[in-house]
């Protein structure tokens, strides 16, 4: 069957730039080792998307629509669907000592920040360094080898989903969910208290399931702190 616009699907995809066949983002991870892309901590999974709502770039979420559950299949992007043809106008010179002086080692292919904008350093020599900022893909003509390997149907999944999202240190299946007809309780592991901006994680959590499941008004989450089970304390000794 079609994938609809608003469905839920899980997607794995490696990008390459069809120029030089560089690859620059995918979601294996061995495709990430083997092209020395690998990040420790990055969780590298299926990557939710719920298609026509921009997660993705805008060539790519319209082609998902034409592929197919467990089929390979790409798309070729060119540069003014993925990140606009290069501008020459936005390539500078700049005194190296102007950069020494602010801190910044440059290297080249280095992505340094510079006025308040990301550059990428071009070429170096005679004291002054060629800085690049445009999108480091402008000009690029995109490929997305993708696989959609699942189209989640329950809310039960789609919530599950949306949680992931926001908390992917913490494994999904450590949630509990109690789903009534317009509300969500979320009953949150121990484990994810402490996650970095958790609060923030909870705020986008409620907000995704109130703009993709309509029907649900309320979310809740559920922290509960368990007494620590302490070892039997010892009688008191009587001195004599």
């Amino acid at each position: 069957m079609p994938i609809k616009k608003g469905e839920f699907i899980f997607i794995n995809y490696t990008s390459k730039v069809k120029e030089t066949g560089e690859v620059f983002d995918t979601t294996k991870e061995e495709v990430a080792k083997k092209e020395k892309l690998y990040k420790e901590g990055e969780v590298y999974e299926p990557r939710l998307v719920v298609v026509g709502e921009g997660w993705v770039l805008k060539a790519l979420d319209e082609a998902l629509q034409k592929f197919r559950i467990k089929k390979k299949d790409s798309v070729e992007i060119p540069p003014e669907k993925a990140f606009g043809n290069r501008d020459p106008e936005k390539v500078r010179l700049v005194p190296l000592r102007r950069l020494a002086a602010r801190g910044i080692t440059p290297k080249l292919g280095m992505q340094i920040e510079y006025d308040g904008k990301l550059a990428t350093v071009r070429t170096m020599g005679s004291g002054r360094v060629q800085l690049d900022f445009n999108p480091p893909l402008a000009g690029k003509t995109l490929v997305y080898e993708v696989t959609v390997e699942k189209k989640l149907k329950t809310n039960t999944e789609k919530i599950a989903a949306l949680i992931h999202r926001r908390i992917p240190a913490v494994e999904a299946e450590k949630f509990d969910s109690k789903i009534g007809k317009t509300n969500v309780t979320v009953k949150m592991p121990e484990e994810a208290f402490y996650v970095e901006g958790i609060q923030l994680a909870k705020r986008g959590i409620a907000l995704d399931i109130q703009r993709y499941l309509p029907e649900m008004k309320t979310v809740k989450f559920v922290e509960t702190f368990k007494k620590r089970e302490t070892s039997a304390e010892q009688p008191e000794q009587k001195s004599n």
